[in-house]
């Protein structure tokens, strides 16, 4: 069970994320973010749920609606936002920008912008950690979009036959893209309820509960480190924002969008911290270093310099450079 200490940790890094997708959001207004961003705001407690249930050295594989996994899984404010703004000081040092934030030192191994192309690399990932006997989980979480395309069903069942310690986390937020995922998926959980086809678990759990998230992937990782294999789980959950920044969500009905809205990650967490008695000018104090954090990441991104051209063909081949091609 989450105490009272942890979850407000929860909290706060909750609160982290949401503004700094807020801020990625008004920097592209600005014109300061170059291309198109896809925010997470509304999916924190999935990351946040997730990444407090793994081990330091798990890794994890995102979708290129990734920011709230790399801020869960150790990158800062500042570096993704200067990514996002093309600076020198990004996480991937202006080359990956919004859609392709890693950090492989702390097992974040990418955001990857071809839908479901990271699921067999999870199921890499697992296959590697199996061979060398380290313990470690491979993570992969991905949208409800994903579902119905070939690499799910084949990352689920090798990962199946081989027993693999690995874990599908399926963000379903309704929607792929702009269509209703119910209007063209044949059973009503899309990821759980494929999950018997393969002999393995699949859980539905409430993607705006940060408890409720970290305590099922929590309880499916000792499952899954035991050998016992793979497993789905499928949070449900809302965006906050469109699909991307070019995409005001008109589509949706106004009525639904209130609904999750007032199921909103950060109130939850609010309530429960509550329940426990923790006093509300503790929680405000979460909400204040939160804010201080984005906002001096906002300053030192904005005054950060650009890349250096010299450094266009680094970091790009295993080997660090391109020569060996030509």
């Amino acid at each position: 069970m989450v105490d009272r200490d942890e979850l407000l940790s929860l909290y706060e890094q909750m609160a982290v994320i949401r503004r700094t997708e807020k801020a990625a959001h008004d920097l592209f207004l600005q014109g300061l973010v170059k291309g198109t961003t896809h925010l997470a705001a509304g999916h924190e407690a999935i990351a946040v749920g997730a990444s407090a249930a793994l081990h330091d050295d798990d890794y994890v594989f995102a979708t290129y609606r990734g920011h709230h996994h790399a801020l869960a899984r150790g990158a800062t404010p500042e570096e993704c936002l200067a990514e996002l703004m093309s600076r020198a000081t990004g996480l991937c040092g202006a080359k990956g920008g919004s859609m392709h934030l890693t950090k492989a030192a702390t097992g974040m191994l990418g955001s990857y912008a071809i839908v479901g192309a990271h699921l067999p690399m999870a199921v890499g990932a697992a296959w590697s950690a199996r061979l060398r006997g380290t313990g470690q989980l491979a993570v992969a979480f991905f949208g409800d979009g994903a579902t119905n395309i070939g690499a799910f069903h084949e990352a689920l069942n090798l990962a199946a036959v081989w027993k693999l310690p690995v874990l599908f986390v399926c963000e379903n937020n309704l929607y792929m893209e702009y269509t209703p995922i119910a209007d063209v998926t044949a059973v009503a959980h899309p990821a759980a309820d494929r999950a018997p086809a393969y002999g393995i678990p699949g859980e539905v759990v409430d993607g705006n509960d940060v408890v409720a998230v970290r305590e099922t992937v929590a309880r499916l990782a000792r499952r899954a480190r035991a050998g016992d294999g793979p497993a789905i789980v499928e949070a449900q959950t809302y965006r906050h924002f469109g699909h991307s920044r070019a995409d005001p969500a008109a589509y949706r009905p106004a009525e639904e969008v209130e609904r999750w809205l007032k199921h909103d990650p950060l109130d939850l967490a609010r309530g429960r911290l509550v329940e426990l008695g923790v006093r509300p000018e503790t929680v405000t104090a979460a909400d204040d270093r939160a804010r201080a954090v984005v906002e001096k990441a906002v300053e030192a991104a904005k005054a950060a310099p650009g890349p250096d051209p010299s450094e266009a063909l680094t970091d790009v081949w295993a080997d660090g450079g391109a020569a060996w091609r030509t």
